[in-house]
Order: C-alpha cells, then sequence, then structure tokens
C-alpha cells in the first residue's frame, strides 16, 4: 500500500535556475580541461605527469558523482504513524560509561508512541544489568561477541518480536517524538528503514568549529547529513547509518538479519536491502542527539573503520556490477566508497610542489602563465559549483583542513579490500585526561616538514641551475605555502582541542536556581551553563564567594525544582572594561540521587534547546547558498538568542483572576524594535496577557510591563521550556512600574 503524503516530490529541484546554469557551466568547463590536460604531459617526468593528471581526473569524477547525488534535494513530511504498531527500541553498548548509556536509555524510556526498550550489552557487563533493572527496561547480554555490533543486533532480533526496531548507539539520546515524526514512514509497506540525521551536542569536539567572532558553526559532517544523504533520498540510496533509525523486521528477516562480515554492518545492511528492492527513507530533521568524537585520535581511529568497512562491502558485493541495483543506486553507492580513496589523491597534491622544488621537474610541458590561464578560471567555477551543490554547508578552508587531517588514514583503510577480517573499534565516549596530542597527525607533520624544506632548497637549486624556470618557482613555493598554512591550522587546532579538559559538556541553557552559600542567606541566581556534574551561575548573593564553600539550592527545572548540593569550585571577575559582565561562580555537584540526576539529563539531553540560545548558523557565506538554507534553523525553528546576558526574573499575570508569580529568565538588552527582550519560562502564558517582569538589579527591584508573544515551545523529555519575546509598549529601555496591578 503506497501512500501519497510519504512519498517525495521528485519532481521539483532544489536548486535554481542559475544555480543550474552554475552546474552546466561547469561540467562543460571541466570536460574542456581534460581534453587539454591530456596533452601537457611532461616527456622529461611521464610517471609524475601521470599521478597528477590522475588525482585531477579523480577530482572530476567525485565531483561529477557530487552533482548526481545531490542535483534534487527531497522534500520529506512522514505522515501521521499507524495505530498499533509493535515497536522495538535497541540502544547497544559494549564499553560505554554508565552515565552515558543512562541518560540514552532514559530518553528512550520518555519517547512517545508504545515501545519496548532494550540495553543490548556486548560487554556483558552486571552494572550495565542493574542499570536496566532500575530504568525498567529489557536487558540481553551475549557471552561471545561474534560478529561484533551486527551480531549484538542479530541477538536483539532473535529475542524480540517488534515489527519495528529503533536503533540508537549508546551515546545517541532521541527526542520524545522521534518515534511520532518517523513511525509514519511504514504505512509504505515497501519502506524498510528510516535514517535520520546524526546530530551531536558536544559543539567542542574534534569535527566542530565554532567562531564566535563570526557566529559560524561548522561541522565536518554537516554536508553529509544536511545535504548528501538528501541527494541519495532522491535516488532510493540514502544508507542506514547504524544509529538514529527505524528498520521493518520483516525485511531484515528477508537478509537474514543485520549484515555481518564488515566492520560497517549499517552500509552493508542498507546495501543488501535495496538489493531486494525495499525503498528507504531519508527524514532530514534531526530527532537525536549523540557523542561527537573528542580528539584527535579517536576521529583518525573512526574514519579508519569506517573506511575499511567500505572496502569490505565493495569487495563482497561488488557494487557497480550489483544487478540487483538500480544504476543510480549503484553509483551512489560507489560514489560514498570511493571517498577513502580521496586520501591517495590528497597525497598526491600535497607532495607535488616539493618534488617539484626538490628535483626541478614539473608535471606539464607548458609554461606555468599559460597553465595558469586555464587553470585558474576551471578552479574557480569548480569552487563555485561546489558552494552550490553543498547549499551552504561545504566550508572550503575547513573541508581542506579536514581533508588534510585524514588523508593518512583514508589511505592505510582502503588497503582493507586485500583484508579478510577486521576488528571492530568502538570510538571513546570521554575526552582523554592524557591525550597523545600530535601523535595521529605524524604523516601531516611529515608534510609540513617536507614543505618547509623545499622552499630554500627550491630557491638554491633555481640560482644554482637553473631547473626550474622562475614563474614555476615562484607558483610551486605558493603552493607548498598554502599546504603548510592548512598544516599550521590544523595543528594548531588540534593543540587547542588538546587542553579540553572538562570530562562532561557544559549545555549553553539559562535557567534560574535559588541557591544558599555557606553563611549566607538563599538568593536567586541566573545559570547559563549546566552539566549532570555542575553549572556556571551569576547574581546579586548576599555576600563574597569564595572557592571551596558549600552550597545548597534548587534548579528550576520544567518537572518542578531539583534539589542539589555542591561547592563553589570557581570564581570567573569579569577583565578589565567587562563592568557590564556579571561575576562568574562555577558549582560542582555533590553525588546526586539517581533520581535527581535523571530528572536533569531528561531535561538537558534528546533535545536541541541548547540551539535556541546560540547565536550561531552552521552555514557558509550567503553567496554560496543563493537556493536558501538547509539547517536545523529552517527546519526546526529561529535561533533565540538575547542580547547581553540573561537574568533571573519572576514574572506575574492574572490566573483565575487572581496574580500569580512565576520563575523565569529575560535578556539584559532589548532585542529589535521597542526595547523587545527574549524570555525563557517553563510556564506558558495566554497570549494578550498584560505581564510584570521583576528583576533585581544592582540591589534594586525593577519592573517592565508587556505582552508576551509566544517564539517557540521546545519539548524535553523533563517537560515543556517556552520561548516569548516581551514587547515594551512604551518604547523605552527603562524597567517601567507597573500600574495595572498597582
Amino acid at each position: 500500500m503506497q501512500v501519497d503524503s510519504a512519498e517525495i516530490d521528485r519532481g521539483t529541484p532544489e536548486a535554481s535556475k542559475p544555480n543550474r546554469g552554475v552546474v552546466v557551466i561547469y561540467v562543460t568547463v571541466a570536460l574542456a580541461y581534460v581534453v587539454w590536460r591530456s596533452g601537457t604531459f611532461n616527456p622529461d617526468a611521464p610517471v609524475f605527469s601521470a599521478l597528477v593528471f590522475g588525482a585531477e581526473l579523480f577530482g572530476i569524477i567525485t565531483m561529477f558523482l557530487l552533482l548526481h547525488m545531490c542535483w534534487r534535494l527531497p522534500h520529506r513530511k512522514a505522515p501521521p504513524p499507524g495505530r498499533n504498531l509493535t515497536v522495538d527500541v535497541f540502544v547497544t553498548t559494549y564499553n560505554e560509561p554508565v552515565d552515558v548509556v543512562r541518560r540514552t536509555l532514559l530518553a528512550a524510556i520518555y519517547m512517545e508512541y508504545p515501545h519496548q526498550t532494550w540495553l543490548l550489552d556486548d560487554g556483558n557487563r552486571p552494572e550495565m544489568q542493574s542499570l536496566a533493572q532500575r530504568l525498567g527496561c529489557r536487558y540481553l547480554a551475549r557471552s561471545e561477541n561474534i560478529d561484533a555490533k551486527a551480531g549484538n543486533l542479530n541477538n536483539g532480533l532473535a529475542n524480540s518480536n517488534g515489527a519495528i526496531v529503533a536503533l540508537f548507539d549508546a551515546d545517541h539520546a532521541p527526542h520524545t517524538q522521534f518515534l511520532v515524526e518517523t513511525l509514519g514512514y511504514f504505512r509504505d509497506r515497501n519502506v524498510a528503514f528510516v535514517q535520520t540525521p546524526q546530530e551531536f551536542y558536544n559543539l567542542d569536539s574534534y569535527q566542530h568549529r565554532v567562531s564566535a567572532r563570526r557566529k559560524n558553526l561548522w561541522t565536518e559532517q554537516s554536508l553529509f547529513f544536511n545535504v548528501v544523504q538528501r541527494g541519495k533520498d532522491y535516488w532510493n540510496a540514502a544508507f542506514f547509518c547504524g544509529s538514529c533509525a527505524l528498520l521493518r523486521r520483516r525485511a531484515l528477516d528477508n537478509i537474514g538479519g543485520f549484515a555481518t562480515g564488515s566492520v560497517t554492518e549499517d552500509l552493508h545492511t542498507s546495501l543488501r536491502l535495496h538489493e531486494k528492492g525495499y525503498a528507504s527513507v531519508y527524514h532530514p530533521h534531526a530527532l537525536a542527539y549523540g557523542i561527537a568524537v573528542m580528539d584527535a585520535r579517536e576521529y583518525m581511529r573512526q574514519r579508519l573503520r569506517w573506511g575499511q568497512g567500505a572496502m569490505q562491502v565493495w569487495r563482497r558485493e561488488r557494487v557497480l556490477t550489483n544487478r540487483h541495483l538500480t544504476i543510480p543506486q549503484r553509483l551512489n553507492y560507489f560514489s560514498s566508497i570511493i571517498t577513502y580513496f580521496d586520501g591517495w589523491q590528497r597525497a598526491i597534491f600535497y607532495t607535488v610542489p616539493s618534488f617539484a622544488l626538490l628535483s626541478g621537474k614539473l608535471p606539464i610541458s607548458i609554461t606555468v602563465i599559460e597553465f595558469l590561464l586555464i587553470f585558474a578560471p576551471y578552479l574557480a567555477i569548480t569552487f563555485w559549483t561546489f558552494g552550490v551543490v553543498s547549499r551552504g554547508h561545504g566550508h572550503l578552508f575547513f573541508s581542506e583542513e579536514y581533508n588534510f587531517a585524514r588523508f593518512a588514514v583514508f589511505c592505510q583503510s582502503t588497503l582493507a579490500f586485500f583484508r579478510r577480517r577486521l576488528t571492530f573499534v568502538v570510538s571513546g565516549k570521554k575526552r582523554n585526561p592524557r591525550p597523545l596530542i600530535l601523535a595521529p597527525l605524524y604523516p601531516q607533520i611529515f608534510i609540513l616538514a617536507l614543505s618547509a624544506v623545499a622552499i630554500p632548497v627550491g630557491i638554491l637549486v633555481h640560482y644554482r641551475s637553473g631547473h626550474l624556470a622562475l614563474d614555476a618557482l615562484i607558483a610551486n613555493i605558493l603552493w607548498c605555502s598554502l599546504v603548510m598554512t592548512i598544516a599550521i591550522s590544523l595543528l594548531r587546532f588540534t593543540t587547542t582541542n588538546s587542553r579540553y579538559r572538562r570530562q562532561e559538556y557544559r549545555f549553553t541553557i539559562p535557567m534560574c536556581a535559588a541557591i544558599t552559600v555557606q553563611g549566607q542567606s538563599e538568593q536567586l541566581v541566573t545559570v547559563e551553563d549546566l552539566s549532570a556534574r555542575g553549572f556556571g551561575f551569576h547574581g546579586g548573593l548576599s555576600g563574597p564567594v569564595e572557592a571551596g564553600k558549600k552550597m545548597t539550592g534548587y534548579l528550576y527545572l520544567p518537572s518542578g525544582p531539583m534539589p542539589f548540593r555542591g561547592w563553589v569550585r570557581a570564581i570567573r571577575r569579569p577583565g578589565a572594561g567587562s563592568a557590564e559582565k556579571p561575576l562568574t561562580c562555577g558549582c560542582e555537584f555533590e553525588d546526586l540521587p539517581e533520581g535527581v540526576v535523571a530528572q536533569l539529563e531528561a531535561f538537558l539531553h534528546g533535545n536541541d534547546l541548547q540551539w535556541y540560545f546560540l547565536d550561531i548558523s552552521d552555514h557558509t557565506h550567503k553567496l554560496l547558498r543563493p537556493d536558501g538554507p538547509v539547517s536545523r534553523q529552517a527546519d526546526g525553528g529561529a535561533q533565540f538568542a538575547g542580547g547581553g546576558h540573561w537574568q533571573c526574573c519572576t514574572y506575574v499575570y492574572p490566573v483565575q483572576h487572581e496574580l500569580r508569580e512565576f520563575l523565569g529568565v529575560v535578556s539584559s538588552e532589548g532585542i529589535g524594535a521597542a526595547g523587545d527582550r527574549k524570555m525563557v519560562l517553563m510556564q506558558g502564558i495566554p497570549e494578550d496577557v498584560t505581564v510584570i517582569v521583576r528583576v533585581d538589579v544592582a540591589g534594586d527591584r525593577q519592573e517592565l510591563v508587556g505582552t508576551a508573544t509566544e517564539e517557540a515551545c521546545v519539548e524535553t523529555a523533563d517537560g515543556r521550556v517556552y520561548l516569548y519575546t516581551l514587547h515594551n509598549p512604551r518604547s523605552t529601555t527603562t524597567w517601567l512600574l507597573s500600574s495595572e496591578y498597582a
């Protein structure tokens, strides 16, 4: 049975006519460039010339495949889920910490729509069995770890009977609406699986780049989950990514369960399902939030495993000649697999200028000026086309930095094509307290050193023997300098990342707390960063604060006050010229009861609440995305960041003819017209009701009167958080005393 509302719009391209014109121009120019370049080999260096031309040709082929995948991006919207579906939720674990698994299990349990949550423990650990029992989950372990994660999942299938299976890695906490928003796709009986984006909340990871100055966030997997998977979906070739997905049991049974024999059971399983003629769905809205790899070592290990698994799948399934796949499906899978050969291409490009400077040989037999007159326009149209097809998610410099970071492990991963057995390695979920900072980047350091040596040697050789013409010398020095710039930038970022020591990520979420510091009276303070281990706060305390002081209090969460005990651990005073910024204190929780921890983690994890307060965008320059954004904000609501900092407040409005007082936080500066202010509340406000907001500023109580407009309502597993704009009808930036409720 086909359901129209679940089908994709295959007739409406995402690219606008001007951008389609850019693509057509690129294809024309690229083909002409290949014809011209094939006649420019240097007869004195035939092998060198062939290697460089082959690397260029590989880049053009992969670009053509990217254009094929992402020419159109379908628009997905699931119908309502059917009734009486039986759903098993599998959370897989091997060696992850208890607290990481607990928050994922809690989020899974809190999902709406009837389901049974299973903890599949391949580590066979007593603490995991105890955790599952306390939370009310089903627990399943194995005595042998045959076939790694795929074997663990197949063991789960053998011991459960739900018609639909939802899968989450140990660190991916799902949103409460995950099942409600995705199960409707299974009304189409040919749909075998639904994949959603893998989003990550720890923005201090190795694959995130945050620029506070430019208010920009970029993540290394942004292009894949926001554009490439959507493009694959148009061709019924989106693949299962191992987590944040749902699969139909009948389809899995038809292929013998999750695919074994490779270390990437996800890619392998989706390919086998497509071979059987099943349909796949990519739902492009983030509905689960996990932990991205935190340092260079884990990043390299993870990418190596992905590449090795892709080689195993290619070897076993013969992707390009697989008669059970459609031609577009073959091209889509082939494109994903040969991505890892990009490492060899990059290795050539990074060493070409050094070889030319050291040997005096060039890979072309024409003048550099002639080459640049043709190459420069071709390079410009290539970059422009990449910006168009990436819809603003392809940051050129950062993309090249990560290409440089992983080129060696990509080269290593392709050798797995010749290996039959590999070991499945689980990515680390905690930051290494003693990281090997630059050890994973020894090949990159070698390239940097080679380039640094090649420049002075090349200059010396030029003036002694004149093997290289002056224009060729300058061009290769500039090329080496670019490689060195990328290398130095990567090493700086890696070193900076290694300095992060906080084991638990702090969420940027403003909220209210009532605290009592030892020797002082209770005061309301503003919390601006929060984790399960502690928080940072500021506010008008009744006396001086010292590190080490004990404190007690309540955090005001949507479900109600959360009691805690702890210590003041750090005091951050505003710097010179920052008088308007408050003194901030860091608090560490004393051991919290498990029920209290569950309340806090249900509030923090499995939702995108922090994104509403981060005044950053996940897009590159607008000129590279004239079709409009493809982003969380475009799909899930606008950013809500307030001006200045946030302040705890009380607000009053009539409830059933009686004034009631509640707690919230308000931005310290007017936003937009008429001095509007942003508010974060744990209770909703009726429309068109006049609200009095009271805040203590420097010991003085001040009031603001206005009407509030709801901007968003964010669902958390602990309850709803309401985001409002408070409008000041008198267009003043001062706080007004209320007369209406006098």
